[in-house]
């Protein structure tokens, strides 16, 4: 039995990692900035931005499942240097596997989070600890919350032409789970959902679960980060590993703002 370290597990990931991890067996030392009480695993505190219990939190650990991430605040503080941080307690911890969660397309996309990561990948790359990187497309939740920022206007401005491949966070948590283990395997295969859909396909299915009837419009977003999304820079169509697919997804969603809405 391994302890693992397991990063961001409050987030809409770690959540889903969590119960996989132990039921693959692990001991599993959750960690979060602010850490709840109680559950099946021991809590740390963990603060990747300023290094709090960074040390206190590998210490004793064989595995890393590095799921933290700051897309909306800091990422170069949170997912570089943190994970420089990390890195460097992993190392003098003596880590079998320091199992990193990635994005599909940060190399290719000129954009400021998705440089940050690869920024942080490239750390992972180079750090004497053994790795794994997995790269995932968007989660489900994430595509909804995007949509939801629009859902309350008479019109909706989207980029109707990005094409995003979004997957269920828990069949992207079952790959990460995998990779789990005392043997590094470097760059893993990629992991994708079971459709490549436009944001208008994506919005349109969004929109008639919901019971509304908002007009999409198309938003004309200029530059090569939109240029990217347009060409599909986001997906991994050849590793559509996912099977829920979004509107399974979507039916599945209960008590959501916003439903039945005119």
């Amino acid at each position: 039995m391994t302890t693992v370290l397991l990063t961001g597990a409050t987030g809409v990931l770690g959540r889903e990692l969590e119960p996989r991890l132990l039921d693959a067996g692990h001991d599993v030392r959750a960690a979060s900035r602010s850490p709840p009480t109680g559950g099946e695993v021991e809590w740390v505190e963990l603060d990747l931005a300023d290094g709090t219990g960074v040390r206190e939190a590998v210490d004793g650990v064989g595995i890393v499942v590095h799921a933290a991430s700051d897309a909306r605040g800091d990422s170069e503080s949170v997912d570089v240097r943190g994970t420089e941080r990390l890195l460097d307690a992993a190392a003098d911890a003596d880590v079998a596997n320091f199992v990193y969660v990635s994005i599909v397309g940060i190399d290719e996309i000129p954009y400021a989070y998705y440089e940050h990561k690869l920024e942080a990948e490239r750390a992972v790359e180079a750090s004497a600890v053994p790795s794994t990187i997995v790269r995932s497309t968007q989660f489900h939740p994430f595509v909804a919350a995007l949509l939801a920022t629009v859902s309350r206007l008479p019109l909706w401005p989207l980029p109707t032409e990005f094409r995003l491949q979004p997957i269920d966070t828990g069949e992207a948590a079952d790959r990460v789970a995998e990779h789990a283990t005392v043997e590094a395997v470097g760059r893993a295969p990629d992991v994708g959902g079971p459709d490549v859909l436009s944001v208008r396909q994506l919005a349109e299915a969004y929109r008639e679960e919901r019971g509304l009837h908002r007009p999409i419009v198309r938003l004309p977003i200029p530059g090569s980060v939109a240029s990217a999304f347009r060409a599909g820079e986001a997906t991994s169509p050849d590793r559509d590993v996912g099977t829920r697919t979004w509107n399974e997804w979507l039916a599945a969603q209960e008590g959501v703002p916003g439903k039945g809405e005119y």
